[in-house]
């Protein structure tokens, strides 16, 4: 695939900064290195690959922000927050460890993404800083998501309510992903501000379509429980505006991620496609 060798670096990384030293590190690595579609990375080495970036300049952010993602599905799959038994086609952490590891395997995999970008040598120090705004900025709105999902549980929402949740929960960190790699490029503020429209369309889009997905598609697709949400009773897009709704919004959501790229001083193709597998859901 067109991707594999993002894929490939980024999991060669990953690997490298997990080393074994006991118990907590087996769990991080259990629930980083067990598989996932590493879609974020993938997103910051595109990024910075189209605007002539090296691919070694941009691995610390990939990495840092796959590890910010690991540890937020680690602390969502717990009992006092989703309650989800399966991640990835295989135990969730708490339930391959226990739920005192998994808490403490979420706080190293957080407290890892930090140290990765801090100690990256190949970086300026105010790229560093640029890049950890940006990341501390992504992690505190997804936390912030995850809280006002657990709030809801049980209620009659807005659907304005539910987009604000799903901005912050999943958004967020897509689109931090995405602006790593442009912060990483050093590309224009235009470009920059363009691909944060492009990357809040497509991180919309991508939650819609899995509360649409957890309808639809089996265990083996998902990696996970299917039908999770409407059995917690979560507000979900399907559940407020019905089924094939959704289905047009996500797809409208990815029309104007497309657009936008037009706005790019780049040539944009490889996004694009992206995009193209996003919708056929590769990613």
């Amino acid at each position: 695939m067109e991707f594999d060798h993002y894929v490939t670096r980024v999991n060669t990384r990953l690997d490298q900064y997990l080393t074994t030293q006991g118990q907590l590190t087996e769990a991080m690595r259990y629930s980083v290195l067990a598989g996932g579609k590493r879609f974020r990375p993938i997103l910051s080495y595109c990024v910075a690959d189209m605007f002539g970036s090296s691919l070694n300049l941009v691995d610390s952010s990939s990495c840092a922000v796959e590890l910010i993602h690991a540890y937020s599905l680690i602390h969502d799959d717990l009992p006092a927050m989703d309650d989800d038994d399966i991640r990835h086609n295989q135990p969730s952490c708490h339930k391959r460890f226990d739920e005192a590891q998994a808490i403490l395997a979420g706080d190293g995999l957080q407290a890892l993404a930090f140290e990765v970008l801090v100690n990256d040598p190949l970086l300026d120090n105010q790229v560093k800083i640029d890049l950890l705004s940006s990341l501390t900025h992504a992690a505190f709105e997804m936390a912030e998501g995850q809280a006002i999902d657990l709030s809801i549980v049980d209620q009659t929402v807005s659907i304005d309510l539910l987009e604000r949740m799903h901005r912050k929960k999943t958004g967020e960190l897509l689109s931090c992903a995405v602006d790593l790699g442009a912060i990483v490029a050093q590309c224009s503020e235009q470009d920059r501000t363009t691909l944060k429209v492009f990357s809040q369309a497509i991180g919309l889009a991508y939650q819609i379509q899995d509360d649409v997905l957890d309808v639809e598609a089996p265990v083996g697709i998902l990696g996970k429980q299917q039908h999770s949400d409407s059995e917690k009773n979560k507000p979900t897009y399907p559940a407020i505006i019905g089924l094939q709704e959704s289905k047009d919004t996500y797809q409208a959501l990815y029309l104007q991620a497309n657009d936008c790229l037009s706005d790019l001083s780049m040539d944009a193709q490889v996004l694009q496609r992206l995009i193209k597998k996003l919708q056929t859901r590769e990613f």
